[in-house]
């Protein structure tokens, strides 16, 4: 296997005692200078007493419930310095600073693809991460496999999910791939409630070290790749195994 990760989504979810949803409408975060005025919605916001979601055609999508708020942005073919959503998600905190933050998970998604036909992703799984045995074999379709791997880095926990999936193609064929799902979970331990809003932002600030620690583990330990990181044309993928 030549290729190495190409990474396609960020998100950012900021767990949040009595955190009101109805607040999120695309009126609100434009005036609060949350998001500029000028961004276009992609479809009609969803807008209930106990969920809430607006998406923006720049591959952005902010949705919140009463426990939590979720940043996420499509960042493939994208530069480090046109990724957005870390700005969105900290002009969010501080306009609602009197929210009570409890903590932050920043999560990457990203696959590797196939180029030779017996180089499948299927190969990969069962014959490089999993030992054969006779459970290969059982039912009337080729067993599919999910793995979760954790793992304790600085400042957080983090949990590496891999399973097969497959890349559907301008032309309508699939190719398959390996889906790397990656999360950092940050826990914050400060009392005061500004201290928690201070090392939020300080945290999602950093998020770059959290994609850099995703590629480096995929690349180098799973795919024993140079370190690099590749941010490739958004598709459609198609899971073949249950993803968290």
């Amino acid at each position: 296997m030549s290729q190495s990760l190409n990474v396609q989504e960020i998100a950012i979810a900021i767990a949040a005692k009595q955190h009101n949803p109805t607040i999120l409408t695309p009126d609100f975060l434009k005036y609060s200078g949350i998001v500029p005025s000028d961004w276009e919605l992609t479809q009609q916001p969803i807008l209930t007493n106990s969920t809430a979601q607006v998406v923006f055609q720049k591959g952005i999508s902010i949705a919140a419930q009463v426990n939590r708020i979720i940043f996420s942005e499509v960042i493939a073919t994208k530069e480090f310095t046109e990724v957005e959503i870390p700005g969105v998600a900290r002009k969010y905190l501080e306009t609602l600073a009197q929210v009570d933050y409890e903590g932050v998970s920043i999560n990457f998604r990203g696959h590797v693809f196939f180029n030779e036909q017996n180089n499948t992703a299927r190969n990969y799984i069962f014959g490089t991460l999993l030992n054969p045995g006779p459970w290969h074999e059982f039912g009337k379709a080729p067993v599919q496999a999910a793995m979760r791997f954790g793992y304790t880095i600085e400042g957080a926990q983090m949990s590496l999910d891999i399973n097969e999936g497959g890349l559907q193609l301008p032309d309508q064929t699939v190719q398959p791939i390996v889906l790397f799902s990656a999360s950092f979970n940050h826990a914050i331990v400060q009392e005061e409630q500004s201290q928690r809003l201070a090392v939020l932002l300080q945290i999602i600030s950093n998020w770059r070290t959290d994609l850099e620690a995703y590629n480096e583990l995929v690349n180098t330990k799973f795919l024993n790749l140079p370190h690099n990181i590749n941010l490739v044309q958004n598709e459609s993928v198609i899971p073949t195994a249950t993803t968290f």
